[in-house]
């Protein structure tokens, strides 16, 4: 015998999970800290404004909202969400489903998110979190961070004349009779390089709080697309008179103007050139600006490690944008826990 049978008892699931706890479950601790009722009012627009009397119950919003939220954090397909909720206890109590519940299917969860991306709710539901931190003082605004890291999205097989008229902005004149290719195809990701290395797909491009680390705007972009070039869609009026940190990608003259009228204090690494190379002095200014520009770094490191990466499945600009958004809103939801359990510092109310 290679295993100790026992007898399934009424509490044996109770057991188990309470095994779990003591192990530190990531999705318990979420729970417990979040308010999901917050985020109702946002949720209910994805809702049709009929409702069919026919056929089953619409799924509450809300469940859907976590479904997603759960998604994002392990980087799971349609199909394997649905599996996982089947199969994994964890999942079922953080949703609060239990073995006699109807689960979500694959196309109800494609469905869900389609209707959440293509009215651009998760964009409302980021920024719905975000003032709420904001105004509780756990997004400080006493500096921010600027970075942005790759996305990317599944390789293209097209033709040398396919990818050329794709890279001139034709993309929309190709496949016209094969409707159901031209779906799969995307036209709107974009090859480049960086460090000898090819990427292909899109940029998740952020400004974040200096002090605790939470993302508080995003924007998202081809991987083409420069950092230097989204600094005016990051920065806003409220970052006025704080000090901000990027990489010397930052640097240009654009970018100049750029600083001087949101009235920020730039810690922006120097730039050096092949005939203007940087001083000792400049080059120890930019190692210390670098112990705290590197917060930023902790970000992309949990999305890519505890988040298992920023690999995107959907299709085009649109649901890339979707797809980040809602990358951005689940760091965040995880972060809040995390300043909680180690700092201490919660939303007291969340209205």
């Amino acid at each position: 015998m290679y295993k100790e049978s026992g007898t399934l008892g009424l509490f044996s699931e109770e057991n188990r999970l309470e095994k779990l706890s003591k192990q530190g479950d990531p999705l318990e601790r979420l729970d417990k800290v979040v308010d999901w009722e917050y985020f109702r009012g946002v949720l209910e627009k994805s809702r049709p404004k009929k409702f069919v009397q026919a056929g089953p119950k619409p799924y509450d919003p809300v469940l859907m909202f976590k479904i997603l939220i759960l998604q994002r954090y392990y980087n799971l397909g349609d199909g394997q969400m649905e599996y996982q909720i089947l199969d994994r206890l964890t999942f079922c109590r953080f949703l609060g489903i239990t073995m006699n519940d109807r689960v979500p299917d694959e196309k109800t969860i494609w469905l869900f998110r389609e209707k959440l991306v293509a009215k651009g709710l998760e964009r409302e539901l980021f920024d719905l979190f975000a003032t709420l931190l904001e105004k509780h003082g756990l997004i400080a605004n006493e500096g921010k961070l600027i970075d942005a890291s790759f996305v990317p999205v599944p390789r293209q097989r097209n033709n040398r004349d396919e990818n050329r008229k794709i890279k001139n902005g034709e993309g929309d004149q190709l496949w016209e009779g094969e409707p159901n290719k031209k779906r799969q195809k995307d036209t709107d990701a974009r090859w480049t390089k960086k460090n000898n290395e090819n990427h292909y797909g899109y940029k998740n491009h952020i400004k974040a709080d200096e002090k605790h680390k939470f993302v508080d705007r995003y924007s998202v972009t081809a991987a083409s697309v420069h950092d230097s070039q989204t600094l005016g869609d990051l920065l806003d009026k409220g970052d006025k008179g704080q000090e901000l940190w990027a990489d010397s990608a930052y640097t240009g003259e654009e970018q100049e103007k750029t600083l001087k009228k949101y009235e920020v204090v730039s810690q922006v690494h120097e730039k050096g050139s092949r005939n203007n190379p940087l001083s000792e002095a400049q080059k120890q200014g930019n190692t210390e600006k670098s112990r705290t520009r590197a917060r930023v770094e902790h970000i992309f490191g949990f999305m890519e490690q505890s988040m298992n990466r920023l690999y995107c499945r959907a299709i085009g600009l649109a649901r890339a944008s979707g797809f980040v958004g809602l990358v951005n809103l689940t760091y965040n939801l995880f972060r809040y826990e995390q300043v909680v359990r180690i700092d201490g510092i919660s939303v007291p109310n969340w209205e």
